[in-house]
């Protein structure tokens, strides 16, 4: 079996150094975590290129609540992901649907063209979409390097079936990458039901001191990185 890579969120630069340092093979950094993700400080994405070599993933989401966007929304959208691609994020993250929740693909392929061929990542508004499977033909039409998705369900364990037919649909056309509620203790299960090669989780702690914060804990990457290290020698 092939290395499965690691994809931690982060939130802060410090997060990044950390999750790199702990084994992480890509960062999706965004803000805001508790509401799913949004966009960003630009200078977060600044200040961590400079301190880390993996690839950051940054998050293009402007608000709370939903993936059908105002034209207001939108021309934020399309600002961010400039000012992202210009601090040389290595990709952005991204959902937009229809109000019945289709795949908005013409908006969706505006925003692909500002990613300036770097990799893109339609997020998980894809567990939200009414044809999983009509929706991610979409996406490989348009060019997207792969699809976040819990396979509809809370956890990907949950969804895990789902996502098994997504990547045999898929045929290595897009990236398929599960996330939601993995753990150390259940990503072995994961991987055998769904054939993933890639993982995507939070690493969080709270901090006991003053500020009260969650922030990405070293140990829980480094065990998770030796979990899918583990996975890989045993499925040779």
């Amino acid at each position: 079996m092939a290395n499965i890579l690691l994809e931690i969120i982060a939130s802060t630069v410090d997060d990044c150094v950390t999750a790199e340092s702990g084994g992480a093979d890509r960062i999706e950094l965004c803000a805001a975590i508790a509401t799913g993700g949004l966009t960003p400080s630009l200078g977060t994405p600044v200040e961590a290129k400079k301190q880390v070599r993996i690839p950051v993933m940054a998050m293009v989401r402007p608000r709370a609540g939903g993936f059908c966007y105002s034209e207001g929304d939108f021309a934020v959208m399309r600002r961010d992901a400039e000012l992202l691609v210009e601090q040389e994020a290595d990709g952005i993250v991204f959902g937009i649907l229809h109000s019945d929740g289709r795949v908005d693909a013409k908006r969706c392929g505006k925003m692909l063209e500002l990613a300036g061929g770097r990799q893109t990542v339609f997020h998980r508004a894809f567990d939200v979409v009414p044809d999983p499977f009509s929706a991610l033909e979409e996406l490989i039409d348009l060019g997207f390097t792969r699809v976040l998705t819990s396979g509809q369900q809370k956890t990907a364990l949950e969804g895990s079936e789902l996502i098994r037919r997504l990547v045999d649909f898929s045929r290595g056309r897009i990236e398929v990458l599960p996330g939601a509620g993995i753990r150390a203790h259940n990503v072995e299960r994961l991987i055998h039901a769904t054939g993933c090669t890639q993982v995507h989780l939070t690493a969080f702690k709270a901090n006991v001191d003053a500020s009260a914060c969650e922030h990405v804990d070293r140990e829980t990457v480094q065990r998770m990185k030796e979990t899918l290290d583990a996975i890989g020698r045993n499925g040779e």
